[in-house]
């Protein structure tokens, strides 16, 4: 593959936010390795015009191996500049009813899919020069968990403990390590959501706007925006930082006495 300048790595690549992080970085002319699970999720790479920029590859980001060939296969593209670990695992529990030992392993899933990339990212980046960019994709409910979504939450929450541990421990070394914290982004997972509702989908929605002060969920291009950004040489001043992009959704505290 001839050397297109810049590569990337997007775990979660195949659908939803990790989809249009792949697409918004290939619409500058990089090359993306798109990691995901589902080897079916990937499957719009093969059409996609980007052509042999845009490089699938099936396997658990959670696995430090299939990690280090995302890499190797970047590499190959151009220069590693960028990494995104946006691959989540989303299953709610409550502590009362499973083994504290379950919970942990719940989080643990979530979890280990940052430090993973991470700790890839980092030495690849030590190994080759002049450095390069994280970016982990946390949540709002890092700082405010809805009911049932502890290991998500939890895990969330310690991501973005990583993420400016990484940024004071290697921002001399060239390594900028930020998050984005999203808010409801309109998602294929967001579209089952409401379809599962049924009857009270518009009422879901109705919330949804309610939580948001822009008044609706986010667009999967505009988490991706966010991500590019704190890629790009832009961004070449900020590390350690947590960009809410959320629509307002961590600044608003809902009044009771508010009236309709």
């Amino acid at each position: 593959m001839p050397d297109v300048g810049r590569s990337h790595v997007v775990t979660g690549g195949g659908r939803g936010i990790g989809r249009a992080i792949a697409e918004r970085l290939l619409a500058d002319g990089d090359a993306v390795v798109v990691l995901d699970r589902d080897e079916a999720a990937a499957g719009w790479a093969a059409a996609h015009p980007a052509g042999r920029r845009v490089i699938p590859l099936a396997g658990d980001a959670a696995d430090e191996a299939v990690c280090l060939r995302a890499a190797c296969l970047a590499e190959d593209a151009g220069r590693l500049a960028g990494w995104v670990n946006n691959a989540a695992v989303f299953r709610d529990a409550w502590l009362d009813a499973i083994p504290a030992a379950e919970t942990t392993a719940l989080i643990t899933a979530n979890l280990a899919l940052a430090v993973t990339g991470c700790a890839v990212a980092v030495r690849r980046f030590l190994a080759t020069g002049p450095g390069g960019a994280i970016v982990n994709v946390s949540s709002h409910q890092a700082q405010r968990p809805v009911r049932g979504a502890l290991p998500y939450a939890t895990a969330k929450a310690a991501i973005e403990g990583l993420t400016r541990a990484l940024a004071v421990d290697y921002g001399s070394r060239g390594i900028r390590v930020n998050a984005v914290a999203l808010g409801t982004i309109a998602t294929g997972r967001y579209g089952a959501f409401l379809a599962g509702r049924e009857a009270a989908a518009v009422s879901a929605e109705d919330q949804v706007r309610a939580l948001h002060p822009l008044g609706r969920a986010g667009r999967p291009g505009e988490a991706a925006d966010a991500v590019r950004y704190l890629l790009s040489d832009e961004a070449s001043f900020v590390n350690g930082a947590i960009l809410a992009v959320d629509g307002g959704r961590s600044a608003l505290g809902l009044d009771p006495e508010q009236a309709s």
